[in-house]
């Protein structure tokens, strides 16, 4: 490791180079704020950078699920799928870094270990796992909220013989699965994926399962000239209705509540859903997320599809769930996930009812059982939304650490900010629409909320931003209060930091919509930023 003996000086510091890392240097650049970024892997991406496991793909349409602030990118990028892959995705963001000539402002293979707040001189002391130091004005956050991978504590992982994987660390050249035997732990949204392409290639798959989820069909395909003619010949009012949308993605979002219309109605309305495929399925009826009768129908109608499209019976009713409304946790889409289970070298294996004990050197023992394997692949998610971000030792106001800080839960104001900790600004963190919601909808929002900022505090003269303790506790409180509104604090779910054990259980993403999220932090910033506070650059000259 390099040691860097002279701190560099920048006036914006931002860690990460995914698709908001790669917008706010974009932002920051057309303000004239120099600005640079510190990215772990050594290109683009970010969350698609690092998951590249079988069958990643995302799960908003490809004519969504791109920049909306440049209607040249929008106009010349062309997309293959309805749902584009992993790979399409990581092509569409290195095409934007270099449309952009962005990689001039980023430092790859360069991991943030520290940022300590300097009072006197208002800025960010960064220390890098190079030996890199920066002081920074302002620090921004971009570090993802689905990228810290977590394994789970099983005894014995490190005496297994064979290769282990995690889905949210793929190895970047691939993996070839032919002729093995291979066990994945784990059926959130990235197994759900990933399972029916490695049981393409292994000899055997034995699934092991703790939490069945629901899972729409993608109904995937390729993209047709016209349907993406018709989004590009319309690009800016479609965006427009997109930003005021509940989730950041337009689509058919019934008004109608479930229990107003007869048995027969629903029925149809949902096969018709189902039928289209993906997310929009949840916005069948306008109370599915409210109303635990009208959640009831749609469960069902999903539970019902579930027993009909797996042949045996018994391991129809281990992946039928139970323990949640659809819905409070993430809704999946898959292609072609339960009918996987009718292959004849593919078990799935209950894990509440055999639970895992320990990984040997042969495979997993569960249940009093060894399942013998060649390759491992964990599908045990993230730590999200906090993970990245405390894997930093920040400091800030008379060095308390943002761990301490957080002690019981993530507290922010809008998502954006944390009392105690001036100039540093979140992307899409906890209390804001983040996970619930189109990405790229939020984080252009959030960007352009923070490059604005940045903008005033150069307008008045001013050094330092802050959000006030008041703000930030009465923000939390309402962020919670929403969500008790809604049927999400039923499910057990990482939404809560439920999936981390001894993580304080506090429900993070702010669930009172895109388009009323968005108002909000724009009524804000109209009205001088109220619950924020502001240091003159004076008082820090006086206080150097």
């Amino acid at each position: 490791m390099t040691r860097h003996t002279e701190p560099e000086r920048i006036e914006a510091l931002v860690i990460g180079a995914g698709f908001a890392g790669m917008y706010l240097l974009h932002r920051l650049r057309g303000l004239g704020i120099p600005a640079l970024a510190l990215e772990a892997g050594d290109g683009v991406g970010g969350t698609w950078y690092w998951n590249r496991y079988p069958g990643a793909r995302c799960d908003v349409e490809s004519m969504q699920y791109s920049y909306g602030f440049s209607e040249a990118l929008q106009q010349e990028w062309n997309w293959s799928e309805r749902f584009a892959g992993q790979p399409e995705i990581l092509r569409y963001a290195n095409h934007v870094a270099d449309r952009l000539d962005l990689r001039r402002d980023i430092c790859f293979s360069t991991r943030a270990t520290s940022a300590h707040w300097d009072e006197l001189g208002a800025s960010w002391m960064v220390e890098t796992d190079t030996g890199r130091r920066l002081i920074a004005r302002q620090l921004i956050l971009a570090t993802g909220c689905l990228s810290a991978a977590r394994l789970p504590d099983i005894p014995g992982i490190r005496d297994f013989a064979g290769k282990v994987y995690h889905t949210g660390q793929w190895p970047h050249e691939g993996v070839d699965f032919t002729g093995q035997r291979v066990a994945v732990i784990g059926t959130g949204s990235s197994a759900i994926q990933a399972i029916p392409v490695i049981a393409r290639e292994a000899a055997e798959l034995t699934v092991f399962q703790r939490t069945p989820n629901f899972s729409i069909p993608s109904r995937n395909g390729p993209m047709t000239e016209d349907y993406a003619g018709a989004w590009k010949q319309d690009y800016p009012a479609r965006r427009a209705a997109a930003r005021r949308m509940r989730t950041g993605i337009l689509y058919n979002l019934s008004q109608t509540p479930a229990m107003s219309v007869s048995e027969a109605e629903r029925r149809a309305e949902y096969e018709a859903r189902w039928a289209a495929g993906g997310t929009a399925f949840m916005a069948a009826f306008s109370d599915l997320l409210t109303n635990k009768e009208a959640n009831d129908t749609a469960a069902e109608f999903v539970r019902e599809k579930i027993r009909g499209l797996v042949k045996n019976p018994e391991v129809a009713e281990i992946l039928v769930p139970r323990n949640h409304p659809i819905g409070t946790k993430r809704i999946c889409v898959d292609t072609a996930y339960y009918e996987t289970f009718n292959l004849p070298h593919v078990r799935l294996v209950d894990v509440r009812k055999h639970p895992i004990t320990r990984i040997t050197a042969e495979g997993v023992e569960a249940g009093g059982a060894t399942h013998t394997v060649d390759s491992i692949v964990f599908a045990t998610g993230f730590d999200a939304m906090t993970g990245t971000i405390l894997a930093i030792d920040i400091r800030g106001r008379d060095g308390v650490a943002m761990r301490e800080a957080w002690a019981d839960g993530p507290r922010t104001h809008l998502g954006l900010m944390v009392a105690g900790f001036p100039n540093l600004f979140l992307i899409t963190g906890p209390g804001s629409p983040s996970v619930l919601s189109n990405m790229i909808v939020s984080i252009e929002q959030h960007v352009d909320w923070v490059c604005d900022a940045l903008a005033h505090l150069r307008r008045e003269g001013l050094s330092a931003m802050e959000t006030t303790p008041k703000a930030q506790e009465d923000w939390v409180a309402q962020v919670n209060e929403v969500a008790h509104r809604t049927l999400y604090p039923q499910a057990n779910s990482w939404y809560m930091g439920a999936n981390i054990p001894g993580k304080p259980q506090l429900f993070m993403p702010y669930v009172g919509g895109v388009g009323t999220y968005r108002q909000i932090c724009d009524d804000i910033a109209a009205n001088g930023y109220p619950g924020f506070a502001f240091t003159a650059a004076e008082q820090v000259k006086a206080a150097e």
